[in-house]
This record gives C-alpha cells, structure tokens and sequence, in this order.
C-alpha cells in the first residue's frame, strides 16, 4: 500500500512539471497567449486520462483547477479572456470527476461534476455546459438513478450547442440508447444508436472540442455494447465490443483495459469461460492506474479461479 501511494504520487509530480501547472500567473493582465497554453495543459491531462486512468491525475488536475481561480482572483483580463479561463477550469472539472470516478469515489466525482457545470454556465460555454450534464447524468446511471439520467440527456439534447456539434449529439445519443435500455426501453435504445452512428457520420473531418478526442468508431461500439448488454443480448453485445478493441487506436490504452474486461465478462455471463480467460490473459494493466477497471478484473479472475 505504501509503495502504491508513492508511485502515485511520484506519478501525479511528474505529470505536474512537465505540464508546468506553476508557472501559471496569478498577477498581471492575461491575454489569449495565456489561454492557449491553459488550453494545450488541459488537452495534455485529456491525454494522460486516456493513457493511464485517472489515477494519478486527480491531485494534479485539482492543483491546476486551484492556480487558475487563483489567476482568476488575481490577475486582469478582458471579456474573452475570462470566457476562455472559465471554460478551461470547466473542462478540468469534467477530468477531474472523471479521475475520481476511475478512482472508486463516486461523491466526490459529483462534487467535481457539479463544478464543472457551474463554470460553464458562468463561461456561458453551450460546448462545456453539454459535457458538463453528459457527466451528470453518467454520475446518475453510475449511482442506479437511469431514468433521471435518461431525462438529463435528453435535455442536454435539446440545448442549440447539442444540434449544432454532431459529435456532441453523437456520444449524448449513444449514451442515452444506454440508459433507455436500463428502463426497459428497447425501441428508444434502438433510435438513439442509429442517431449516434447518423450524427457521428454527419460530423466527417472537421475537428471537434479537445475533450472529444476519445470519440470515435471504437467508443460508438463500446457504448453500443453496453446497450445491448442492459437489454440481455450478451452476445451482441459481445460483438460490439470485441470490434471497439479492433478499431481502437494504440494511445488509447484506458479503454483498451476497460473493453477488454467488458469482453471478458461479456464471455463469462455466456458460460464462455474459455473465451473469457483468453480476453484477460491479453489485458495490459502495466502503465494503468484505474481502480475502477482493476476492481472488475480482479473480480473476474476470482470467479475464474472459483
């Protein structure tokens, strides 16, 4: 346990220097200069999240999160300028919910996830204020609340931000095929992922948000998998995931984890434990720092070993 605090932290210093959370202003008149280089450090930590879970990012992203309202206190800027700030500490909200759900803690990923909301509504962000309730209403299906996360996604739909980005509208519908299915509405489930794969189609080459970056053909499979799965087809759901792992790109380890322990336990709700321990003798947890994915993969190899 000792040795696990220090490589986390070790890990969560380094990620820190290099992204150069401290040399961050907290006096003086920002410019745009100075939001460009917030916005290339909350990419960077999108970056480290998807590579190795959110693990050792949690500390870092909140520190961060502490020298920006420190730059918003302190320094003077225009109009623009505070929208940008705003946004920004939105969006590290958003990673840092997401780095204390991969860490098993789910109030403080609300707390996070309501913060995040509220800068995007005080940025006035319509991109930032749709992540924020897409976040909500995934803290309300992790909680077992899936009608309430049905209605929140359908109002993040709603919103003119929503129909104006297709790739926003893509990863809300094919969250909310998922929570229909957990209540028990098939043909809801149904419309929604073909909305996904529409919208999604519709967005072609031109270059989303930055926290969108793990939206692609790969996560619209794996998302559909877990529709299926809530409405008991296991073998389609299967599918669907062993073709997110095929599609998935390398940097893109977290998910690999994740989908690989959705197939392996996709396999053994089938009776396939063959086909199950050869999902997970392929797992590459080396560099993964996710409670959340090692929790279920040791649950998995004990029902294996039973």
């Amino acid at each position: 346990m000792l040795r696990r605090r220090f490589m986390t932290a070790s890990a969560a210093t380094t990620v820190s220097l290099a992204l150069g959370i401290d040399e961050t202003p907290d006096r003086g008149r920002l410019s745009m200069a100075d939001i460009d280089r917030v916005r290339s450090r909350v990419a960077r930590l999108d970056g480290h999240f998807f590579s190795v879970g959110g693990g050792p990012l949690l500390d870092v992203t909140v520190r961060y999160i502490g020298r920006l309202q420190e730059a918003l206190s302190g320094c003077t800027y225009g109009e623009r300028v505070e929208g940008a700030l705003r946004s920004a500490v939105s969006g590290l909200y958003a990673t840092a919910g997401w780095a204390a759900h991969d860490s098993g803690d789910l109030p403080r990923s609300a707390q996070l996830h309501a913060a995040s909301l509220q800068s995007a509504l005080l940025a006035r962000d319509g991109a930032a204020t749709a992540r924020a309730w897409s976040n909500l209403a995934l803290q309300a299906r992790a909680e077992g609340r899936h009608r309430e996360a049905v209605q929140i996604t359908q109002a993040a739909l709603g919103t003119r931000r929503t129909r104006q980005d297709p790739r926003i509208s893509a990863l809300l519908h094919a969250r909310l095929a998922i929570g229909q299915a957990r209540i028990s509405d098939p043909a809801g489930a149904a419309r929604s992922l073909l909305a996904a794969e529409t919208a999604y189609d519709r967005a072609g080459d031109e270059p989303g948000p930055a926290w969108l970056g793990f939206l692609s053909p790969a996560e619209l499979s794996g998302l559909a998998a877990l529709a299926h799965q809530a409405m008991g087809r296991d073998d389609r759901a299967a599918t669907a995931t062993a073709q997110a792992l095929s599609l998935l790109p390398d940097p893109m380890r977290r998910q690999r984890a994740l989908y690989g322990v959705q197939l392996a336990e996709l396999h053994l709700a089938q009776g396939h434990r063959e086909e199950a321990a050869t999902a997970l003798s392929v797992i590459d947890t080396s560099s993964l720092d996710s409670r959340r994915i090692t929790d279920r993969l040791a649950a998995l190899h004990r029902t294996l070993a039973a």
